[in-house]
C-alpha cells in the first residue's frame, strides 16, 4: 500500500480514509490568495455508496486501499439479496443486499460476467460493464406519423428495467444501454 500525498489523490483511485475504503470521484487542487493549496475531493464509500466531500491540506497524506478485483457471475436476486459466484468456482458464492447493488443489477441477466472489488478478502461492491446489450420485451406500438428523430417512449427490458428509447424500437429488438447513465445508446439488431 502506497502513501499518497494530498496532490496524488486523483479520480478513480481508491484510498483508505478513517479505516474505510473510498473511491475518489473528483479532485480539484486550488489555492485561495496567500493560503496553502488544498485538494477538494468527492469520495464514494465503497461499501455503503455514500458520497462525501473532504478537503485534504498540503501536510496531509492517505494510504491507498488494498482493493483486489475478482471475476464473478451474477446468479439471481431473491428475498432482498443479490447472489454472485466466483468465475470458475461456482461453490464460492456470496451476496449483497439488493438495495446496495440495485442500480447495477437492473442491467444484468442471469450468468452475466461482473467484476467484484474485495477489501480485506471480503467482497464489497460490484463493477459492471459500461455498455450492455439487452432485449426489449415490451414496447408500445409505433403510431403512423411518428418520426425517427422526434419523441421517445418507455420500453421494458428482459431484466425488468425500463428505459426511454426512440419511437422506432419494437419488442424483440436488441438495444445497447449505457449502464452509468441508464440510457439508450443504439439498436444492435432488429427483431
Amino acid at each position: 500500500m502506497a502513501v499518497l500525498s494530498y496532490n496524488e489523490i486523483l479520480p478513480k483511485s481508491v484510498i483508505e480514509y478513517n479505516g474505510e475504503p473510498y473511491e475518489v470521484l473528483s479532485s480539484h487542487i486550488f489555492r485561495m490568495q496567500q493560503r496553502k493549496p488544498v485538494n477538494q475531493t468527492r469520495l464514494r464509500h465503497l461499501v455503503t455508496g455514500k458520497v462525501t466531500e473532504i478537503s485534504f491540506h498540503q501536510n496531509e497524506s492517505v494510504t491507498e486501499a488494498d482493493v483486489n478485483r475478482m471475476n464473478a457471475v451474477y446468479l439471481y436476486t431473491n428475498r432482498g439479496e443479490s447472489w454472485f459466484a466466483e468465475a470458475g468456482k461456482p461453490s464460492n458464492r456470496f451476496s449483497f443486499p439488493e438495495d446496495a447493488v440495485h442500480d447495477k443489477i437492473q442491467w444484468l441477466t442471469q450468468n452475466a460476467p461482473v467484476e467484484v472489488l474485495t477489501y480485506n478478502e471480503k467482497p464489497i461492491t460490484v463493477s459492471i460493464p459500461v455498455k450492455v446489450d439487452l432485449e426489449v420485451v415490451e414496447a408500445p406500438p409505433a403510431i403512423k406519423g411518428d418520426t425517427a428523430t422526434g419523441g421517445n417512449k418507455a420500453v421494458k427490458l428482459k431484466t425488468g428495467a425500463s428505459v426511454n428509447v426512440p419511437l422506432f424500437i419494437n419488442a424483440g429488438d436488441i438495444i445497447r444501454i449505457n449502464t452509468d447513465e441508464g440510457s439508450y445508446v443504439e439498436r444492435v439488431s432488429k427483431a
